[in-house]
């Protein structure tokens, strides 16, 4: 099952050098998530070859215009094209206010269902779940609400042993029960184990996404053993006292953070303007987590 994410943009507070803000795109077998919708999303998404009406879900971490500017425009742009189906956005007290707020003095009566859930900036909370993926919210230390999300893949059923089957002659209709755990009994009355029948389907993969925070220890009981941390590193070390001030993060510390939390890899993200040359915000997460990336603008990333 394919889960993977797509980096719309990597840049804090404003677009510069060809970077956008904050925003992502997860696919979970088929189906789009958008993470987070700043300035330029939809701009984005075309350049990219999605296709905008595939999303149904957006998540927005905090209101920060950085992180949710473009939501309105992304909205606005699927009425115009005649979106039909439901589209849910979770975010922070006051995000559905605003939305009205520019409908209403726009008088725009959208073709399609808009829900808009409110997110908790105090505990962690299932915000959604279908059979492909659970997402959560958790709280960030930010200057204002702010939460990450983590995406649970759901345990897949596993696959039928097509030889095995084949060699035993277990008719078709006996292959769905097989797979849901049950036991195969022969006319001969010989018992078959499913799990010999079967083969195992790879581990639930998971994906944690850290927006803009102050290094806490707050948060980390969340994104334990993740398969991919994405964490914002906003400045280098050498302004720790910067990032203390504005509740950001360090690509030290965003390492560090990996490296506490167990992940995979991690991707940094959300650089500061100050910097054209990503390399050296890299270089400093690689010296304590040789597993990080960076988040680039245009790359899928595998789960």
């Amino acid at each position: 099952m394919r889960f993977d994410v797509l980096i719309l943009g990597s840049s804090s507070a404003t677009p510069i050098y060809g970077r956008h803000p904050t925003a992502q795109l997860i696919n979970v077998n088929e189906q789009l998530y958008l993470v987070d919708c700043g300035e330029g999303t939809q701009v984005q998404l075309i350049k990219y070859g999605v296709k905008g009406n595939r999303i149904k879900h957006i998540f927005i971490s905090h209101l920060h215009g950085d992180h949710y500017l473009g939501l309105i425009g992304l909205i606005s742009s699927m009425h115009l094209v005649g979106r039909k189906d439901e589209l849910h956005v979770y975010g922070p007290p006051g995000l559905e206010e605003i939305i009205d707020l520019h409908f209403l003095y726009s008088q725009t009566e959208l073709r399609y269902p808009l829900y808009v859930h409110t997110t908790q900036d105090k505990t962690e909370s299932v915000v959604f779940e279908n059979e492909n993926v659970r997402v959560s919210s958790f709280p960030l230390s930010h200057r204002i609400a702010c939460t990450g999300f983590r995406f649970d893949e759901k345990r897949r059923l596993p696959a039928i042993d097509r030889d095995k089957v084949a060699a035993i002659g277990i008719p078709a209709t006996q292959l769905p029960s097989i797979k849901r755990g049950q036991d195969y009994s022969a006319p001969d009355g010989t018992i078959h184990r499913w799990q010999d029948l079967t083969i195992a389907p790879n581990p639930p993969r998971r994906y944690a996404y850290c927006s803009d925070t102050v290094r806490t220890s707050s948060y980390l009981p969340y994104i334990q053993q993740v398969d991919m941390l994405y964490h914002e590193a906003t400045f280098l070390h050498e302004m720790l006292d910067r990032a203390v001030a504005t509740y950001h993060t360090t690509a030290l510390q965003a390492a560090e953070i990996a490296v506490e939390v167990g992940a995979r890899k991690l991707l940094i993200g959300h650089y500061s303007a100050r910097y054209k040359d990503l390399k050296p915000l890299l270089q400093e997460s690689r010296s304590v987590f040789p597993a990080a990336l960076l988040a680039l603008e245009g790359n899928w990333y595998p789960i």
